[in-house]
């Protein structure tokens, strides 16, 4: 079951997207894992000051292209098909402010695919 939340970005809602489509989405796009490209950005953001902005150029890019991924997920007509363009139509944002939401948005997706693993174990084990 795929869950959506719009998240404000310069004053402007966007709407994203996370089910079990996106890391298939994200693997044909970018030829990456997003599991380990979340799990790696995440450590990378909880270790840096949000004060300071010293994440490397590839932990911008990867959240990036997620956040990318997840909104052209939830809006694929309205969403230009490559990051650059996507990213046009924003002045700066922050990735600290940012990034918590998409990490809840994805927990809250993964939680609901483990609880209905768990339904159908008890359904098909009689």
């Amino acid at each position: 079951m795929a869950i959506k939340k719009n998240i404000v970005i310069d004053g402007k809602e966007i709407p994203f997207k996370a089910s079990a489509a996106v890391p298939r989405l994200y693997r044909l796009k970018f030829g990456r894992d997003i599991y380990r490209d979340f799990a790696s950005l995440q450590t990378n953001v909880e270790e840096e000051d949000a004060e300071k902005s010293g994440l490397d150029i590839e932990s911008l890019e990867v959240f990036e292209n997620i956040a990318f991924i997840m909104a052209k997920h939830a809006d694929p007509d309205n969403v230009p098909d490559n990051p650059d363009d996507f990213l046009e139509q924003f002045n700066t944002f922050s990735i600290y402010e940012i990034l918590p939401q998409l990490i809840e948005l994805w927990g809250l997706n993964t939680a609901t695919q483990i609880e209905s693993k768990k339904n159908i174990a008890r359904l098909t084990a009689r």
